[in-house]
């Protein structure tokens, strides 16, 4: 399964590794096919740097790290804006091009959407049981 994790899922997945995200995490990028985009791990490195206050080091092996797991890909264009942020749109753009089936995220304005282009959208908490269904 391709999985788009927003750039919060993957913050907390970092902050907290033994947490719900940080596991899941782990374990889809093990057994799945997890994508990003140049967008999500720059918005990461500025929050991670910003709002967090982590050492310039560290970031860059979280990147490094989700560099050798994850496939990067460039997100497609949407053609009209989706949600009030263009920052979600670009997450939905990643998961278009990175032809994923799902995105998980914290995301308010993409929880709502709940599907797009075919691509589920849910919370981290929701995934087992979304992976349950897909096999």
């Amino acid at each position: 399964m391709r999985i788009v994790f927003d750039t919060n899922v993957l913050i907390a997945a970092l902050i907290t590794t033994e947490g719900v995200c940080g596991n899941l995490v782990k374990r889809c990028a093990q057994v799945h096919t997890p994508i990003t985009s140049e967008f999500i791990l720059n918005e990461l490195r500025e929050k991670l740097a910003e709002k967090f206050k982590k050492k310039p080091a560290d970031i860059d092996d979280a990147i490094a790290l989700l560099r050798g797991k994850f496939v990067i890909i460039e997100p497609a264009t949407l053609e009209t804006p989706v949600c009030r942020d263009p920052d979600d749109d670009t997450v939905l753009g990643t998961a278009i091009a990175g032809e994923a089936q799902c995105i998980i995220t914290g995301d308010k304005d993409l929880l709502s959407l709940v599907r797009y282009a075919g691509i589920d959208i849910f919370k981290p908490n929701a995934f087992e049981e979304y992976e349950k269904k897909q096999m």
